[in-house]
């Protein structure tokens, strides 16, 4: 599907009903609970071997050092720590978009009951890595841009950019120029009702904490369920035209 064609899709779009939204959402993570725990438990090891490997060459924070400052400031910390950590935000972001793409492209082949490779690592193996890691640069950047202008501002973008590996996945072929795009045409066009799903099933995934903390692993993996169903009922898939 071309990017005006995406576009138009977008301003047309209907209105979605919230609770039939969290109904797919429900059964879907029913059927995919293990691969989203495959998932989160990757990006968990990969962020972990990152962060270390970034601190044990000096760049960025060290992980395993606490700064107490006589004049704390939460806001300018947050702020600070953004622009310490942006190169392995930026690979992070990169290899997270990666594979959420591969997540969504199986959730799109369990919608047209054709799944043919179960492989979340998909666009890694397809000469996408260049492309997946300008997006992880650009996700990065806009999210500390936002972050130092504080709160409202990064939570107006934290949906748009929960958009770029869903996009991405149904999209390849598009530029990173066009992919944002459309992210942010879709993210601003269908925000609330985004932002409230995102937000519902983030408090739900939560809730794995209470099995002794490593349930979190098993049921995170919600989060990411809600911009896959807005996206497949607001542009559809190609296929099924």
């Amino acid at each position: 599907m071309d990017y005006d064609s995406l576009q138009n899709k977008i301003q047309c779009a209907q209105y979605l009903d919230f609770g039939k939204l969290l109904e797919l959402i429900f059964n879907r993570f029913k059927e995919v609970w293990m691969k989203g725990f495959l998932m989160i438990l990757t990006l968990f090891i990969a962020a972990i071997i990152i962060s270390l490997f970034f601190s044990f060459i000096g760049i960025g924070p060290d992980l395993f050092e606490m700064q107490y400052q006589e004049s704390f400031n939460i806001f300018n910390e947050l702020k600070s720590n953004a622009y310490d950590q942006l190169p392995q935000s930026i690979l992070i972001a990169s290899f997270t978009i990666g594979l959420l793409a591969g997540f969504y492209r199986i959730l799109k082949q369990l919608d047209l009951k054709k799944l043919k490779e179960d492989d979340m690592f998909y666009y890694f193996k397809q000469n996408y890595t260049q492309k997946i890691l300008m997006l992880g640069i650009i996700y990065s950047l806009i999210s500390v841009l936002a972050q130092s202008l504080y709160v409202i501002p990064y939570i107006y973008a934290f949906v748009p950019l929960s958009f770029f590996a869903v996009v991405f996945s149904n999209n390849p072929e598009l530029s990173e120029i066009e992919i944002i795009k459309i992210s942010f045409s879709l993210g601003t066009k269908k925000w609330l009702l985004t932002f409230g799903l995102i937000l519902l099933t983030g408090i739900i995934g939560m809730l794995g904490v209470l099995a002794c903390g490593i349930g979190i692993f098993f049921t995170i993996s919600i989060i990411y369920l809600p911009v896959y169903f807005v996206y497949r009922d607001v542009v559809g898939f190609e296929d099924l035209e």
